[in-house]
């Protein structure tokens, strides 16, 4: 038990994650790849269904390793350039031991500030979401029940997938 809980407080220490992170980019640069992690900055929580019957989250969350935003003006509006980074579902325990999906869409930071002032904009950043999970995911979500958990920021715990961007030469 107390090796475990060596491990456990080894693993929460952020020391330890930033020098684990070096290691891992240095590795991989030997390799040829650069490698950026992207931390997720809590931006609102979507909860919906998968399949009709298994209760799934997508953490809308923010990372300015993304690229930003950039519409286009279209006779009749704008069409918007999302970018994004989706990382893999992942399951969770939530409370009374049910098992639930979680997925986290990490746009630009400026999405997100664009997202709380209009509501419109809010609706397509999630749509935008909605659409990534099931086409990278392989997955049909309930849209027409999609909410926005009010005075919730993230679901489950975070984790810092990387992007990975071969060198030149």
């Amino acid at each position: 038990r107390a090796l475990f809980a060596e491990y456990a407080a080894e693993l929460a220490d952020p020391e330890q994650r930033r020098l684990y992170e070096e290691e891992v980019a240095a590795l991989e640069r030997e390799r040829g790849v650069e490698v950026r992690f992207v931390h997720p900055t809590a931006g609102y929580v979507l909860r919906t269904s998968q399949a009709g019957s298994r209760r799934c989250y997508l953490n809308i969350c923010s990372n300015p390793h993304i690229g930003l935003p950039q519409a286009r003006p279209e006779p009749g509006g704008h069409r918007w350039a999302l970018p994004y980074s989706l990382a893999p579902g992942r399951e969770e325990l939530g409370r009374g031991g049910h098992r639930r999906l979680v997925y986290d869409v990490v746009f630009h930071p400026a999405a997100l500030r664009l997202a709380a002032r209009s509501a419109r904009f809010r609706r397509l950043l999630s749509d935008t979401a909605l659409e990534a999970v099931e086409r990278h995911g392989a997955v049909q979500l309930d849209r027409a029940n999609a909410t926005v958990l009010r005075g919730t920021k993230y679901k489950g715990v975070p984790q810092a997938p990387v992007i990975r961007t071969p060198l030149p030469g």
